[in-house]
């Protein structure tokens, strides 16, 4: 972070930044306890901070803990109180501090869990929640006049209501009734309508229901006077053997009579309806398209305090050293809340956040935080691993293959109009009715229609280069926003040439903020700055929902690359794009956190690896598709090939199996192992298909086409005798080995470049995993704590190390050699704080023959210097598994190569001199 930015926010300088993190995924299975137990190992691994993912009380049964419900509570599926406490203790004793994984953004609603989103439901407009959430309680949509549209539903209302899916029932501790949904989703009752439900069969249930008819009088201590009510009910109900007998009857008189239930249900303050509406009719804001999580709005004072209230003690406690932002892209201010945030307690933190970030894009340098989560430092690092010489080849196949030529940039505008088009069109549907009412303040502009200026935004959502602009209240437009905001206008006007052009003249000065840039312009400014800022937070799920989760699975060239924060459309990095995107980071973000593997990545960091290695390869590559293609279909009685699955999906399962195949198969697959992968790959194809929205989608799967892709995938992984998998074996074989040299070059990047490295759980060793849920599979930590004691003693001898890594990378397969590499590096981190922290970044000369198959950097801080090298395209024909003839320009001085304990002198070094056998080198001064 600059000087500057400390200054001006007044952040001490003394932020804890951490050595290294260590991602831990909690969930029912994997608790706080469980967290405790392998916190000495991780401080024996080097580790500094544990990275949790989130730990406040989220709904039953969640995986992530990103659908929050109490942001006052631990979530109890992890443990207790007390558990939590013991964890913390745990960490501090094995000497690692803790960095909390948190969501702004958003809560998880539905189910019974969330008692805000519970008390909007009972009290409507009314409640003192109602605020809190992003409704919008007078939308054109008359029905949902002062209604919260609850689309949970997995058939439509009249189905379900008649089915008896839709039950009244009574809460004999709370005294309040609600409508329950299978069960599982409670939708209160308004307490203004108890009466019609209370009847008036004994004395003590008549005299209550004259009181919840004389509420409304109570006004504004409704609330508290319910409150009484709802106890002299539950008691009344509890003590009076005959009101418990009437009141029975009375529910089951309207549970009985769907008729008189749906009379009841009209006149609340929720329409509960199929999912499926929500598309066109929700009015709250979700987090993308996720019904069950629902936007809250983080720039009110109250929603941010009460938010914060456990997590700013824990930073003051020393708890909690940082936090990881997620999502704030989703956010109506996000400047305005980092600031905020950086005020929750006296105590310096770490805090990153997650953002995605374009090729052209920088983060803003006046925002008050450390940097990224990473992606784009795991995109960089797998692009400096593909080759960019196969380009055209994988081009040339990719169409000849699949039949598809359509550009990428042009599938992704489609993906993004689709998304706005089906499920985010009901959001857009807002933006046009707000855009028509601030049309209509000006007589100049008052002609111009919803239907037309709801058409533009959607050309220029499509045309969006990034996620979203960033501006305020205050009005302000930075130049990057200019730039972005300019561009996406002039290809929304050539997109949609019908419009006429006043229309985007006067979306362009709406969302610049110069349509009330002059006193009396006869607009609202308020009006206009929030309408801005609304569109800011539907471009950016578009992007997300269009690019990452629809384009990166119809877009099949090369997989390796379909990865969040990446371009698919870009084949590899040259050394120079390398050097200049670590020297930015050391300049402007040097404690930016640096990932390879997450909990959101498309595919694991080693099956990028080894796809990578497919660039060194093409040829042989498209001989093996050509071969594998022709015996599966034949198997299959298609000669002509024509029979689904479509040829783009059956080349993405080739380079599934190719990348994520896993070490244990790779000599005699057995009939259980070939299963138990069947059912990974099974997983990762289903999401693909239904993602990419061509052949199939979640809402209306096609059962008959996913039949057949899943026919053709069981088919190569049958047992017995089985010609595709002979041919694929060898092959795969083959990739695997070198692929180990890419995963190796990985991790020595992200550990030795400018910036804070994490490391997802388990990847410490091989991670070949698929798309979510498979890498969130558990981590078997009791092979990685034997593996890493064994470490410990054959690595302790410096002068053994280098015959000890070379007989590790040799028998590869059980990962310890990634281990080793790993603990060793974080060992140096340990030793060399200021030079990881603060140290600059310089590239160091490769040159001859292959030069560019090898990248290497120099770093220095406070008289420490550090030279790293590493070597790529291991599929080339090279000598001595090493770019042959090219050499390295060492600084003068003996350099002692930390992982091999061999020392060698400054000057001209052959490259696989300096590598000495193996794909990595790094060089501290002797």
């Amino acid at each position: 972070m600059s000087t500057s930015l400390n200054d001006a926010v007044g952040a001490p300088a003394a932020i804890p930044v951490p050595r290294a993190t260590y991602r831990l995924q909690f969930h029912k299975e994997f608790t706080f306890r469980d967290a405790a137990r392998i916190a000495p190992y991780l401080g024996r691994l080097g580790i500094s901070h544990v990275y949790a993912s989130p730990f406040l009380k989220a709904r039953p049964d969640s995986t992530h803990g990103y659908d929050i419900t109490d942001h006052h509570a631990l979530n109890p599926e992890l443990g207790t109180e007390d558990d939590f406490r013991a964890m913390v203790s745990a960490f501090h004793e094995a000497g690692l501090g803790q960095i909390l994984d948190f969501v702004p953004n958003h809560m998880g609603v539905g189910g019974a869990d969330n008692p805000l989103w519970l008390d909007v439901l009972e009290w409507g407009p009314d409640s003192a929640h109602a605020g809190w959430f992003d409704i919008d309680w007078d939308p054109d949509r008359r029905y949902l006049l002062n209604k919260l549209l609850v689309p949970f539903l997995g058939d439509q209302y009249g189905v379900e209501l008649q089915a008896g899916n839709l039950e009244l029932r009574f809460d004999d501790n709370e005294g309040a009734f609600a409508v329950w949904a299978y069960g599982s989703h409670k939708l209160p009752i308004s307490p203004l309508h108890y009466d019609r439900i209370l009847g008036r069969e004994t004395a003590g249930l008549d005299r209550l229901s004259d009181l919840f008819v004389d509420l409304p009088l109570w006004r504004p201590n409704v609330v508290e006077r319910t409150v009484e009510l709802k106890a002299q009910l539950a008691a009344l109900i509890r003590d009076d053997a005959e009101s418990r007998v009437a009141l029975r009857a009375e529910l089951d008189g309207f549970n009985a009579d769907w008729r008189r239930l749906d009379a009841l249900i009209q006149d609340q303050h929720w329409r509960v309806a199929f999912y499926g509406v929500a598309g066109d009719d929700i009015n709250y804001r979700r987090f993308f398209n996720i019904n069950d999580l629902a936007g809250i709005r983080m720039e009110l004072p109250a929603v941010f305090r009460h938010a914060h209230a456990m997590i700013g003690p824990m930073i003051a406690d020393g708890t909690l050293d940082g936090i990881r932002l997620d999502h704030v892209d989703g956010l109506l201010d996000p400047a305005g809340y980092f600031k905020a945030l950086r005020g929750v307690s006296d105590r310096p933190f770490y805090l990153v956040i997650e953002k995605i970030l374009a090729p052209h894009e920088q983060l803003r340098e006046d925002w008050p935080v450390e940097g990224t989560t990473g992606y784009d430092f795991t995109n960089l690092a797998t692009g400096a691993l593909v080759d960019p010489a196969a380009e055209q080849a994988f081009d040339d196949f990719y169409r000849s293959f699949s039949g598809l030529h359509t550009p990428f940039e042009h599938i992704v505008r489609a993906c993004k109009i689709r998304i706005m088009e089906n499920e985010m069109a009901s959001e857009l549907n807002v933006l046009g009715r707000d855009a028509g009412r601030l049309a209509r303040q000006n007589p100049v502009t008052a002609d111009f229609t919803r239907h037309v200026l709801e058409r533009a935004i959607k050309q220029i959502v499509a045309s969006f280069p990034v996620y979203r602009t960033y501006i305020d209240m205050e009005g302000a437009q930075t130049e990057a926003d200019r730039r972005d905001l300019d561009w996406a206008m002039a290809q929304a006007r050539r997109a949609d040439s019908s419009i006429d052009p006043s229309v985007f003249d006067f979306l362009q000065k709406t969302l610049s903020g110069n349509l009330v840039a002059e006193p009396r312009s006869g607009f609202s400014r308020t009006a206009v700055l929030r309408f801005a800022m609304k569109l800011q937070q539907y471009s950016g799920p578009v992007m997300a929902k269009g690019l990452e989760d629809t384009a990166f699975y119809r877009y099949n060239r090369f997989v390796a690359l379909n990865e969040v924060g990446g371009e698919p459309d870009r084949f590899g990095v040259s050394a120079a794009t390398f050097h200049r995107a670590n020297g930015l980071r050391a300049r402007h973000w040097p404690h930016a956190m640096l990932g390879t593997s997450t909990h959101d990545t498309k595919r694991g960091e080693d099956t990028r690896a080894r796809l990578a290695v497919l660039a060194d390869i093409p040829d042989e590559w498209q001989r093996q598709v050509t071969t594998w293609s022709r015996l599966l279909r034949a198997r299959r009685g298609d000669v002509e090939g024509n029979a689904p699955p479509d040829r783009n999906d059956e080349y993405l399962l080739y380079q599934l199996l190719v990348g994520s195949w896993p070490v244990e198969l790779l000599e005699e697959p057995d009939e259980a192992g070939l299963q138990a992968y069947g059912e990974r790959i099974k997983g990762a194809l289903e999401k693909s298909m239904r993602e990419a929205k061509l052949h199939s989608t979640w809402t209306s799967p096609d059962t008959a086409y996913e039949d057949a892709m899943q026919g053709f995938a069981r088919d190569a992984l049958s047992s017995g005798r089985n010609s595709f998998l002979a041919a694929f074996l060898p092959f795969a074989g083959k990739v695997a080995r070198l692929g180990v040299r890419n995963s190796l070059a990985q991790a020595v990047m992200k550990l030795t470049v400018p910036g804070m490295p994490d490391i997802y759980q388990g990847c410490e060793m091989w991670d070949l995993s698929l798309v979510d849920p498979d890498n969130r599979r558990p981590v078997d930590y009791a092979v990685r704590e034997a593996a890493l004691a064994a470490l410990e003693g054959e690595l302790a001898d410096p002068g053994g190390r280098g015959a000890k890594l070379r007989e590790l990378l040799e028998h590869w397969q059980d990962g310890r050699i990634k281990l080793a590499v790993t603990t060793l590096l974080l060992q140096l981190r340990r030793e060399m704080p200021a030079l990881f922290e603060g140290g600059g970044y310089e590239p160091l000369p490769v040159e001859g023959e292959q030069s560019d198959a090898a990248l290497a950097w120099v770093r220095e801080a406070d008289g420490q210097r550090l030279v790293t090298l590493v070597s790529r395209f291991p599929g080339r024909e090279t000598v001595g598994d090493s770019p042959a003839g090219s050499h390295v320009a060492l600084p003068p001085g003996r350099w002692l190569n930390w992982l091999t304990g061999t020392e060698i002198d400054g000057g001209d070094v052959a490259v696989g001199t300096a590598l000495e056998g193996l794909p990595v080198a790094v060089f501290r001064k002797a």
